[in-house]
């Protein structure tokens, strides 16, 4: 229970790893502020799972492309709780589409949701996680470390996570810690998307674990970064794989 009383801002908190990181947060006692886009129904859900948390999940709409939306999702979270521990910056999308036929609209749509949201989520809570002594955990991708065809915008997106998790790491520690998890393939809507793609080719022989990843396995990556286990991780991407980046 070591963030218990703690209070922690997860994006994209509704499905996926976003779900599962809340889920895990909420376990080890953690107010969670949970992060959608049109998706309440899905937050009444979550809270209706949890009777014995009535207090602990907050759910937050906002686009995390809009800094007005960004800024004031933070303010919400604040006046509700009077502080901010751990940022997990999760909110994602990706798109199959070959380099040549990805228009400007789309490379604008997957690096202003994938990248400048988290730039927008950290500048509006790294004084306040400043305050608390508090972590950021951004999650990018073990494609943006070895790369994939038609997947441009994505793994450009998710480079730029990495670059700007090492930069904020540099400029702000020791006061903040700052550090990304890059996950393999995990079993998300998001992959179960991409796999109905015309020229998706990924299979799981590809994967020497010989599995996806759940997304479950991902959230205890994001809890170990947040928390004082990882007191000396500063700037670090580590990636739950399952060997993918061997491929």
């Amino acid at each position: 229970m070591e963030f218990a009383s703690k209070v922690v801002l997860v994006t994209g908190g509704t499905s996926g790893i976003g779900r599962a990181t809340v889920e895990a947060f909420l376990r080890e006692g953690a107010i969670v502020g949970v992060n959608h886009l049109n998706q309440s129904a899905q937050c009444a859900e979550m809270a209706a799972a949890h009777p014995d948390k009535p207090d602990q999940l907050i759910a937050l709409e906002a686009d995390v492309r809009d800094a007005n939306a960004v800024q004031g999702m933070v303010d919400q979270l604040i006046a509700r709780t009077g502080r901010l521990d751990v940022l997990v910056n999760n909110a994602g999308m990706s798109q199959i589409k070959p380099f040549l036929e990805t228009t400007e609209a789309d490379w604008d749509m997957i690096l202003d949701t994938d990248l400048k949201s988290v730039f927008l989520c950290c500048r509006a809570a790294i004084p306040h996680l400043l305050t608390a002594g508090g972590a950021i955990v951004n999650v990018a991708s073990e494609l943006a470390l070895s790369g994939r065809a038609q997947f441009g915008p994505y793994t450009a997106a998710k480079g730029g996570v990495i670059s700007l998790t090492r930069s904020l790491a540099r400029e702000f520690a020791p006061g903040l810690r700052v550090n990304a998890v890059a996950p393999g393939p995990t079993r998300t809507p998001m992959l179960e998307k991409e796999a109905q793609a015309p020229g998706h080719s990924e299979e799981i022989g590809d994967i020497p674990l010989g599995r996806y990843a759940e997304p479950d396995e991902i959230a205890e990556s994001i809890l170990f970064l947040a928390s004082s286990r990882a007191s000396y991780f500063c700037g670090d991407i580590i990636s739950p794989n399952g060997g993918a980046v061997m491929r």
